[in-house]
């Protein structure tokens, strides 16, 4: 496994708005690059550890969420530090005693290189105990939000289907959306540029800074 040299030596954090660093590595699906995913959404996702509680309880639910994001257009990637027979046992013990069919592939990072090129931990981390990050990279390979948590904290795959959401509708229409917004729920609208268009805004289409509009895109949430 490799990731570019620009990647493993970056002097900085990522940022949204940075490309996501390619890398190639082996996975319970086969080799993969992240380049592979242009043109497509990826949720780009780490756990600490397989076979811990938290992390079980995220994969099996991300599994069984797996074909929303597809309706979304977005294709899943789960990476740790553990090696591939060990992700490769774990999936099978998720099978069996879940019941469920893990359809994503989970890259192994055992040199921790990935993790390291992405920010994930420190660069003197003598482990991977506090890796848990999520990354939303667009079709273009751009880094458009990340999330991260403790070990101890799981997270919210509703919260993941929502974010994606989000950022889909914001990329296809001149709107903003509010707090806790779903697809079908009204959007904002940018506010208003100059004084003559907030004071007409005020005679009645609203408060000129936070205007409210019905979703043209109305639809079902993810």
């Amino acid at each position: 496994m490799n990731a570019d040299d620009d990647a493993a030596h970056r002097p900085e954090p990522l940022r949204i708005g940075d490309a996501a660093p390619n890398f190639r590595a082996r996975t319970t699906m086969g080799d993969v690059s992240l380049s592979d995913y242009r043109g497509r959404w990826l949720l780009l996702f780490s756990h600490p550890a397989d076979f811990t509680p938290v992390c079980t309880s995220e994969l099996v639910a991300l599994s069984r969420a797996h074909d929303r994001f597809k309706a979304l257009d977005c294709e899943l990637l789960a990476i740790s530090v553990d090696t591939l027979y060990a992700h490769l046992g774990w999936v099978r013990a998720i099978h069996d005693h879940f019941g469920v069919t893990v359809g994503f592939p989970i890259v192994e990072d055992p040199s921790m290189v990935i993790g390291r090129a992405y920010g994930m931990l420190a660069a003197d981390a003598p482990d991977a105990a506090t890796l848990r990050s999520t990354f939303f990279i667009d079709p273009e390979g751009i880094i458009r939000a990340r999330l991260s948590y403790p070990a101890t904290i799981g997270r919210s795959v509703e919260e993941m289907l929502r974010v994606i959401a989000a950022l889909q509708r914001v990329d296809d229409d001149n709107v903003v959306t509010p707090e806790g917004w779903r697809p079908g729920d009204d959007v904002l609208l940018p506010p208003c540029p100059d004084q003559a268009s907030a004071l007409a805004a005020a005679d009645g289409d609203g408060c000129w800074f936070h205007r409210l509009a019905p979703d043209k895109a109305r639809g079902a949430a993810p």
